[in-house]
Parts: structure tokens; sequence; C-alpha cells
């Protein structure tokens, strides 16, 4: 045996090392670039977009408010109920300044928009990967556990952040009189924390149901949740506040008294939910919810041989939630019809506003302006339901049907008309809601059917909602947020319109501001015609264009 030979035979071996154990968030910096990337046009147009219309709203109401005198006139005009639901508490009307102006009438707000970019984030880079099969292709590489939806929440929280930090860095800039460093660093805080919260909230949803379209829902639930127990309690100023974090969050009084500690049950909230939204991840399977899905029957019904059954079946439960929540809406705004007249008999500037409706009484002027806030929550679902037909396409179900004798017509045209059927059933839930609530508020029981037929008349500009959202689909399903226009556009200008003095042809661009404001004015035929041309031309739009196009275009 040679030297060579006997070194190598007796050459200690080495033990091959054990394979690294992978952690649970390992690979969670990566995901979050890939997230980042992947959002990288649609998170900068929230935060700009929200912080934007924040200056532009300082620097209005610095313009439109130039006195004490004036800003003094707004806040006996805000003092009202109902003008305190939709804003914030009353402590900001005390010393009403150009920052407690802008605390009371957007922080409410930006902390429903933040919430709602959170959500669409964390639901988009959790739940829609595992429903689109993509989920379950990242984890086989060495990826943990939780690195996911600890990437969706980073995500989330980048953007949350950077609103936070425009607002603190640009309100100051502004030069704006009260709108300091502190108070504008506690406003972009503020609006953070509620980003972060319900970023948590919507990281439990997605681990209850395997549809992204249901935790989307479940989570925005929790948020109009928030916002109507702060509304309610802020009208009635009965405490009911706090027990939302939305509540909480405006009670920081940036501006005014600039308090930070509201801000900390928000955040430790934001972390047990977090918390928890990782421990339920570990006790379901990839692509599998919380919430078993239930057996179904044998044999399928003769309805769901059909796009229209078919349709309605997949929007039932989105349909059930909505119409609970405008019914339920619907009667809180209805419960302050009895005392309109004494909200507003002092306050010269409302009384004006209202006068402007035509109506025959305060509270017929006052219903018109309510019923018009109640439609354009209702237009949330149209939109929702308008876009399922993405959802099924995406996840490789439309395919399936399509292959059968179904045509593309008939299978989009089942979903556009449950969309249709469903915008005007929430709208008839909200109308009963409001005049069942108004007739028991007023002592009046024929203002029931003149309430309900006051909210049905918004139904055409519902249609004209689901035409739009239906053409951008058929023809970009690539940029299916546009659909967000319609809504966002008839909220902002309805909600800052009245503060920021703008003019009434803004309004009009909207086709919620074509429907005659039953019941104050008289009801008239013609545009509520026309808005029913409009929407049957947008479909007509989106069937063509979904004809001509392949399907599941990214």
């Amino acid at each position: 045996m040679t030297a060579a030979t006997t070194t190598s035979t007796s050459a200690p071996t080495t033990a091959p090392r054990p394979p690294r154990r992978r952690t649970t968030l390992a690979g969670t910096a990566t995901l979050l670039r890939f997230a980042l990337r992947r959002d990288r046009l649609r998170l900068p147009a929230w935060v700009l977009g929200l912080g934007l219309l924040t200056l532009a709203s300082a620097n209005s109401v610095h313009t439109l408010y130039p006195t004490a005198a004036d800003r003094a006139s707004i806040a006996h005009a805000s003092a009202g109920p109902a003008v305190l639901a939709m804003t914030g508490p009353g402590h900001y009307l005390a010393d009403y300044t150009w920052g407690a102006m802008l605390g009371h009438r957007l922080l409410g707000l930006l902390a429903v928009l933040a919430g709602l970019l959170s959500v669409l984030t964390v639901t988009r880079h959790t739940r829609a990967e595992e429903e689109s099969g993509r989920a379950e292709l990242v984890r086989s590489a060495a990826v943990g556990r939780h690195a996911q939806l600890a990437a969706a929440l980073g995500a989330a929280a980048v953007a949350d952040l950077a609103l936070g930090l425009l607002l603190a860095a640009g309100l100051p800039a502004l030069g704006v009189p009260g709108l300091g460093t502190g108070g504008a660093l506690l406003f972009g805080a503020a609006t953070t924390a509620a980003g972060l919260l319900f970023a948590a909230v919507a990281a439990v949803a997605v681990q209850v149901t395997a549809h992204a379209r249901t935790a989307s829902g479940l989570a925005l639930a929790v948020l109009g949740a928030a916002y109507a127990v702060r509304a309610a309690g802020d009208a009635g100023s009965n405490g009911l506040s706090w027990a939302s974090p939305i509540g909480w969050l405006q009670r920081s009084y940036p501006f005014v008294d600039d308090r930070w500690w509201p801000l900390l049950p928000a955040l430790a909230l934001a972390a047990v939910t977090g918390a928890a939204g990782f421990a339920l991840s570990t006790r379901r399977d990839v692509g599998a919810g919380l919430r078993a899905a239930r057996p179904g029957p044998p044999t399928a019904r003769p309805a769901l041989g059909t796009p229209l059954g078919l349709a309605l079946r997949l929007h039932r439960g989105l349909l059930g939630g909505f119409a609970v929540a405008l019914l339920l809406l619907g009667a809180m705004y209805g419960s302050l019809l009895g005392g309109a007249d004494a909200m507003v008999k002092d306050v010269d500037q409302l009384k004006e506003a209202l006068a402007r409706l035509g109506g025959r009484s305060l509270t017929d002027s006052f219903a018109a302006m309510t019923l018009l806030v109640v439609a354009v929550v209702g237009a949330v679902y149209a939109v929702l339901a308008t876009l399922r037909p993405r959802a099924e396409e995406s996840a490789g179900r439309a395919e399936p049907v399509l292959a059968t004798g179904v045509s593309r017509s008939g299978w989009l045209g089942g979903h556009l008309a449950a969309a249709l059927l469903g915008s005007t059933a929430v709208l008839l839930a909200a109308g009963v809601g409001f005049g069942l609530a108004g007739a028991l508020s007023t002592g009046d029981a024929g203002a029931f059917p003149r309430l309900v037929g006051a909210a049905m008349a918004f139904a055409p500009a519902q249609w004209v909602t689901v035409g739009f959202a239906a053409a951008v689909y058929g023809w970009l399903p690539r940029a299916t947020q546009l659909a967000w226009l319609v809504p966002a556009y008839a909220f902002v200008i309805g909600y800052l319109g009245p503060l920021l003095k703008l003019p009434a042809g803004l309004e009009r661009l909207s086709p919620f501001g074509q429907v005659p404001r039953l019941p104050a004015a008289a009801m008239d035929w013609t545009p509520l015609a026309a808005l029913t041309l409009v929407a049957a031309a947008l479909i007509a739009l989106a069937l063509a264009g979904f004809r001509r196009r392949d399907l599941d275009v990214r």
C-alpha cells in the first residue's frame, strides 16, 4: 500500500452538517421588497393623493375663513349632532383655529382612508396570493411560515409611515398660523396609527376565510363599525366614542391640546391584533381559512345552471352584509330628523345651505342632505360587486365556466345584473331604515313612503357607478382601481364641498349630483332617465371590451 493510499484511508471523515433550520420569518425582507416593487405605483398614488388632499384642504380653509369671526360662524354651524357625526368631537369647536378646523374635519376621514389603504394592501399580498396559488409556490422556497404576512404588514406600514411623514412635514411648510410642527407631527402620527391598526385587523381577517374579497369585507366591516360607533358617540356626546379606536385617535386633539397618550391604546391594540393574526395563521393550511366551508348539497339547484343564478349565489354574502349595514346607517341618520329644526334653528349658515335645497321644511332639506351621504356609501357596494368578475377571472374560475356553453356576454352580464340588483337592494334597505326611523322620530307615518322613495331616486346614480366600474374592467383590467373614482369623487365633494365652498358645478360632475334632492325638491324624471341611459351605454361598452380581450390579463 502506498503512502498516499495510507494517508487517504486514515484521514478522519467530516460528518455532514445538519441542515440549517429555517426561521418563521426567513425571506421577509425579500418578500417585502417584492411587494413594494409590485405596488410601486399603487402605494405612492395613495400616499400622494391623501397627502395632497389634506395639504390643499389646509390651505383652502386658511383662505376661505381668514378671520376669527368666519371660523366662529362655521364652528357654530358644526355644533349640531348630524355634523358632529360626520366630523368629530365637539371639543375642537371651543377655539376653532385653522388647525382645530383641520383636525376636526379631516382626522376622522384620514383615519378611515388610511385604514382602507392598509386593508387592501394586506389582503392583496396575503389572501389574494393564496387564492391565486402563488403563495404555495413562494413557500416552496426558503421562506418562513410568517414571512408573507410580515411582508404584507410591512408594505402597509411603509405606506402609513410615508403618509404620516408627508403630513408632519407638509403642514408646517404651508406657513398657516396654528399649524405648528408639534400638532402636525401628532396629526401625522394619528393617521399612521389608524393605518397600522386596521392593517392588523386585516391580518386577522385573512385567516378566517379562504377568499380575498370576503376577507376584505370582514376587515372593512370592522372599519365601518368603528366609524359608526364613533359617529353615534360624537352625535350624542355620550362617551360611546371611547368604544371606537377612531374615537381614540380623534381625541388626541392635534393643534388643540396635542395629547399623545390616546395613540398608545391604538398602537397596543394594533400590536395585540397583529400578534393574533400570526398566531391564527399557524392553525390553518395554505389556501384554507379557519372557517371551514360548509358541504354543499349533492345536486345543484336549477338556478345555479344559469349565469345570473351563479352570480347571485357568489354575491349573496357581500350583499347581505351591506344591506344590514345600510339599514343601520339609514336608521341612525333617520333618527335625527325629529330634531332637525331644533338643531339648525340658531345656525344661520346651515339654514341657508338647507334652504338652497328648496324644501318645504328644514326637516325635508336635512333628509335630502343626509340621504346623499347614505347613497354614496352604498356606491362602495356597487364597485365591489362589479369587480367580482375580476376576482373570478384571476383565480382561474372563470375559464372553466366559459369553456362550457356560457358566452362571455352571458357570464359577465350575469355578474353585472347581480350588481345592479344588489345596488338597488342596498339602497332599498337604507331607505327602509331611514324611513322607519324618520317616521318614528317625527311622528309622521306618511314620511315613510316619501323617504323610501327619496332613497330609491339614487338608484340610477348607482347604476352609472356599476357601468363605469364595468367599463374599466372590460377594457382596462389592469387598472380596476380606477373604478373607485366615482364614489371617491362623490364622497370628497359631498364631505369637503361645504367646508371649502367649492363651486356647485363640481358636484354636478358626479352622477349623484344629478339626482333630484327628494323630499326637499320636486321630482324630475329627466335626469334619472338620462342617468339610466348612461348606465346602459357603459354596460354595453363593458361587454364589448370584455369580448375583445384575453382572460386574466395582468
